[in-house]
């Protein structure tokens, strides 16, 4: 910690002590943050997985916008990914590439975790976005749709965050889990992905302490953000009394996840083993 300065001034036949003012004490907390966190995330490198679409599109547009890097992985969106990717280099030159991986498959994500790191020879952030939604309601689940569930939404966080632990240490960086306000609080019909939310819940607060003190892990807990597309799951009258039940009785937007991810990343030093819920406030009295 740094010290505080004590400026003596002599006058005449007294001492006079003279504490630094306000703007001072500001200046010294600005500096030590820009040493502990280098402030920007200028020219640093975020791997972000299911980043070519939604979400996880605009999160690797805003942190590009703040002056990262940014490896944007897909499984199925290609074409989504390399647009993106084409439109962020436009803007600056060699900033992001795109990178296929099935992410349940264990070879697949090792070899994603090698690409993020050769492209820009240095990892600095993770952020685990990717993630399978649908119904499993109980006696419908087979293997296939275990691996599926379990295998993007927990298998890959933990397996990712493990072979790029001695990336993110060696840059002192920080993890991001996008998990659920459904994590703590199941709804029915879907037990399979309420649980492995759950479980990425409780590993960011495990990756916490097994990468303290150099990694910092933490995890964005969105509520009504983006109904899904294919317009099947949740009715009109679903999805209005959901959003009734917010405490600011409106839906959020990507925009409001990125913006929460990008601070977790660029601007909380001291919180680590944390979950930010961004829901309105209908985590408040689900």
């Amino acid at each position: 910690m740094e010290r505080t300065r004590i400026k003596a001034h002599n006058t005449r036949s007294c001492c006079c002590l003279v504490l630094p003012g306000p703007a001072h004490r500001h200046e010294q907390r600005e500096t030590r943050h820009q040493r502990n966190t280098g402030v920007a995330l200028n020219s640093k490198t975020v791997l972000i997985t299911g980043a070519a679409r939604r979400i996880g599109r605009a999160i690797a547009v805003h942190l590009h916008a703040a002056g990262a890097n940014v490896v944007v992985h897909y499984r199925n969106n290609g074409a989504a990914a390399k647009d993106l990717t084409a439109q962020l280099n436009a803007l600056r030159p060699g900033s992001a590439c795109a990178a296929a991986a099935d992410l349940c498959r264990l070879p697949e994500l090792e070899q994603l975790a090698s690409t993020a790191r050769e492209r820009f020879g240095r990892i600095d952030a993770l952020v685990n976005n990717a993630s399978s939604f649908y119904p499993t309601p109980l006696g419908s689940v087979d293997p296939e749709i275990w691996n599926d569930i379990v295998g993007s939404n927990f298998q890959a966080p933990f397996f990712l965050s493990q072979a790029l632990a001695p990336d993110l240490r060696a840059t002192r960086g920080a993890i991001v889990n996008i998990v659920d306000i459904h994590a703590e609080k199941p709804f029915a019909g879907y037990p399979l992905y309420c649980a492995t939310k759950g479980a990425l819940l409780t590993l960011t607060r495990a990756l916490a302490i097994e990468l303290a003190p150099e990694v910092r892990v933490n995890a964005v807990s969105p509520g009504a953000i983006l109904w899904p597309e294919d317009g099947r799951l949740f009715s009109g009258d679903e999805r209005r009394s959901i959003v009734e039940h917010s405490l600011l009785r409106r839906e959020g937007t990507a925009e409001d996840i990125a913006r929460a991810v990008s601070f977790l990343l660029d601007d909380a030093s001291y919180i680590t083993g944390q979950i930010l819920n961004v829901d309105g406030g209908r985590s408040a009295h689900l």
